[in-house]
C-alpha cells in the first residue's frame, strides 16, 4: 500500500510515517522500496505496528523506549519476561511521576490557602477601618 493509504488507516500523517521509518521504527517487515522508482510499498503489518506505536506513546513510552522494546521482543528469546521488565519499569516511572505531581499539587494548595488567608486578613483590616493592606 502507498503512504497515503497507510496514513489514512493509522490516522498519522505521511511526514510522521516517514519520520518513524527514518528513526528505524519501520523496517523490512513493514516496508519495501521499489527498485525502479524508489517508491515505498507498505505491508499490512505496518498498520498494526504504527497503531502499536501510537498506543505505547499514549502509555508514556518514548520512541526510543519503544524501539528498544521492539528489538528485544523480536529476538524471540524470553519475550514475555523481557517485555514484563520494560512494562514494570514504566509503571515505576509513572508512579514516581504521580508522587511528584501530588507533591506539587499539595504545595500549590498550601500556597493558594496562604494567598486566600492573606486576602481575607486584608479585607477584615479594611472593614474594621484599619490601615491599607501592604502588597
Amino acid at each position: 500500500m502507498k503512504i497515503s493509504e497507510l496514513a489514512e488507516k493509522t490516522g498519522l500523517t505521511a511526514p510522521t510515517i516517514r519520520f518513524y521509518e527514518k528513526a528505524g521504527l519501520l523496517d523490512a517487515r513493514h516496508v519495501r522500496r521499489d527498485e525502479g522508482n524508489n517508491y515505498r510499498d507498505y505491508y499490512e503489518e505496518a498498520v498494526e505496528h504504527l497503531l502499536t506505536i501510537k498506543e505505547v506513546q499514549t502509555a508514556g513510552f518514548t520512541l526510543a523506549e519503544f524501539k528498544e522494546l521492539d528489538e528485544v521482543c523480536n529476538t524471540g528469546e524470553l519475550v514475555v519476561q523481557k517485555a514484563t521488565v520494560y512494562i514494570r519499569r514504566k509503571i515505576d516511572a509513572v508512579s514516581e511521576k504521580i508522587a511528584e505531581l501530588e507533591r506539587v499539587r499539595a504545595y500549590l494548595i498550601s500556597k493558594l490557602a496562604e494567598v486566600q488567608e492573606d486576602q481575607a486578613t486584608d479585607q477584615r483590616r479594611l472593614a474594621s477601618g484599619g490601615a491599607e493592606p501592604s502588597s
